[in-house]
């Protein structure tokens, strides 16, 4: 347990504010909650503890009920960032929300806290550029839900400090998360790139008839998916050419060039593309089949989480 006088304080407490509450606290962090809607801050904490009750039913908290102890709320900003080293931030994907915020964090937080943003999809440039202490303002870009999947994109602005950089990755490795560093600001960091790529290509082959959408949705979660759930891209063609990266590349290359070629372009979310995939796809969104998903995702992740955690240990 790391030691149990270092806090941070979680700003919003959504979903992903949440699943970052519990990554603090089961970590050894005292964690303090904030949110302006009073009714999910109320609910916050008991929805914490469930949550960590149902990571120790997968061998991913030691000790739920002690994680749940070390998280108190907090009614406003000022009580919430006393003291603390790290705030993460998980307002509304809106620029201005996010100046105002981080106007806020920077006037009340101690001048050697970090301040981090959970945005999926916006540069720190955009709202940190006029606080006085924007060097230690950066992006803690994680994947829903964070808890299951520990992968933090980070990404400072120019003006970001390096040793603020620095400071946010050992921090998450600390807790258990896996930090990468995107060394320059771009639209939608690199998760989302990547993720977009392969959304617009699945988009053109079922658009165009060439896969049904649900098997276009096991050719992924079933192959490339599982790969990739052990061997990243790179590592992977290391491995599908005798002679590594170089062989593969010159094995490879003209194949790639052909298909970049005609890979899916902006016109792919356009009708009458997207309106084939929407025709194709055989389910109706409803409650109760987003819940289904979402557990049945919850499910796989936590086993696949504990798996990769035991192989750890044993390594």
């Amino acid at each position: 347990m790391k030691n149990q006088e270092r806090h941070v304080a979680i700003v919003g407490v959504g979903l992903i504010g949440r699943a970052w509450a519990a990554i603090f606290a089961r970590a050894g962090w005292n964690v303090r909650l904030t949110e302006p809607h009073a009714p999910t801050l109320a609910a916050a904490p008991g929805l914490i503890r469930d949550e960590l009750h149902a990571l120790a039913r997968h061998g991913l908290a030691a000790d739920p009920d002690g994680a749940a102890a070390r998280i108190s709320v907090a009614v406003s900003v000022a009580d919430a960032v006393k003291g603390v080293e790290f705030v993460q931030e998980n307002g509304p994907e809106n620029v201005d929300q996010k100046i105002t915020i981080f106007a806020e964090l920077d006037r009340l937080a101690p001048p050697d806290a970090l301040l981090v943003s959970s945005t999926s999809a916006i540069v720190a440039s955009r709202f940190t550029e006029m606080l006085p202490g924007r060097s230690r303002c950066l992006v803690g870009h994680p994947v829903n839900p964070p808890h299951l999947v520990p992968l933090v994109e980070l990404c400072g602005a120019p003006w970001t400090a390096p040793e603020a950089i620095a400071r946010a990755r050992e921090i998450y490795r600390e807790i258990g998360q896996v930090p990468v560093t995107v060394d320059r600001e771009i639209n939608g960091f690199v998760l989302n790139r990547l993720q977009g790529a392969l959304l617009a290509e699945a988009f053109r082959l079922v658009g165009e008839g060439l896969i049904s959408a649900e098997d276009l949705d096991h050719t992924v979660k079933d192959g490339l998916g599982l790969r990739w759930s052990f061997l990243g891209p790179f590592e992977t063609i290391e491995l599908n050419a005798p002679g590594g990266i170089p062989d593969y590349c010159a094995r490879y290359t003209g194949f790639y060039k052909e298909l970049a070629s005609a890979s899916a372009g902006p016109e792919v979310y356009q009708s009458p593309k997207v309106d084939r995939v929407i025709a194709a796809w055989p389910h109706q969104p409803s409650p109760e089949r987003i819940a289904a998903l979402t557990q049945r995702r919850n499910e796989r992740l936590a086993a696949l989480a504990a798996h990769k955690a035991a192989q750890k240990d044993k390594s």
